[in-house]
């Protein structure tokens, strides 16, 4: 890390509990590989602090924020501004101190669809199943629908707010081609859409240490070699999930990688220039290894 001085540009991260977080160590690996003069902070911010905390970014010279649960959506009300990805999906992840005020920002789809470019998945025309309907599920839903996803199947253990997601969904992306929403517990119609899926995401923290041990949301023995399994976890690394997947002949993606991606987004946004984001994914994966 280089040495912190009175020229040292601030950014950080906004959560509540925020001990857990693993931006700090990606942010300022990244930072000492590229010589930057730049420190990345853990804030725990309460919620009833969050206004208070957000209104004082630009009189501490703070270059901007990473926002975690549970400020993604509450902190909408603050900005002077949000980019056109963060009015449609309906939260912020990522703050912006400008001269003419705060901008809130949502680099989780880009994070989210990087690790699909790398390794130059096509998405348009897949059928694609999306298990979970909270934060993190609209922002992939929404990517996916963008970019021209065939069929999107959205199964939740609450119905209810798998149908509320579609239906948002339909209102802000009515070209999509069909989405339906349905019960995880709905097995034999669950099973049917898996037979058919050549995506399939898990949005859910089903899998999350410490209950690593969990079953899949998905029975194992449902995967077909061709469908791509993307677990959005990335503690552990590799979960039963994914462990499975791997088993069966399926290509995957861990959690780590969207991590990673949707951190680089907001460094972009933050410095003007591009991370190095090998660097940051070793920093993680070495935080998530004990190392």
């Amino acid at each position: 890390m280089q040495e912190i001085s009175g020229k040292t540009r601030v950014v950080g991260v906004f959560g509540w509990p925020i001990e857990h977080s693993l931006s700090p160590a990606m942010h300022n690996a990244a930072f000492a590989a590229l010589g930057l003069s730049w420190v990345y902070v853990p804030f725990p911010v309460p919620p009833d602090g969050l206004r208070k905390a957000l209104e004082a970014l630009p009189a501490l010279g703070i270059v901007g924020v990473n926002l975690t649960i549970p400020h993604k959506e509450r902190a909408m009300e603050y900005m002077h501004k949000l980019t056109p990805i963060a009015e449609a999906i309906g939260a912020i992840n990522t703050v912006h101190c400008l001269p003419e005020g705060l901008l809130g920002d949502n680099t989780d789809g880009e994070g989210f669809f990087r690790p699909l470019q790398e390794r130059h998945y096509e998405v348009n025309g897949k059928n694609a199943l999306l298990v979970g309907a909270g934060g993190a599920a609209r922002a992939v839903a929404y990517t996916l629908a963008r970019k021209g996803v065939k069929k999107l199947t959205i199964a939740n253990r609450t119905p209810e707010r798998a149908e509320q997601l579609g239906e948002w969904l339909r209102a802000r992306c009515p070209l999509l081609f069909e989405v339906e929403a349905i019960s995880l517990d709905c097995r034999s119609h669950l099973h049917a859409v898996m037979e058919e899926a050549q995506l399939l995401v898990n949005s859910t923290s089903v899998g999350m240490y410490p209950h690593h041990e969990a079953e899949p949301p998905i029975p194992p023995e449902w995967l077909q070699p061709n469908c791509l399994v993307y677990d959005l976890v990335y503690n552990p690394m590799e979960t039963r999930l994914l462990k499975a997947a791997r088993a069966r002949g399926c290509a995957t993606i861990d959690g780590v990688q969207m991590l990673v991606w949707q951190g680089a987004a907001a460094f972009e946004r933050w410095v003007g220039q591009s991370p190095p984001v090998a660097t940051m994914e070793a920093a993680v994966r070495g935080k998530l290894q004990g190392v």
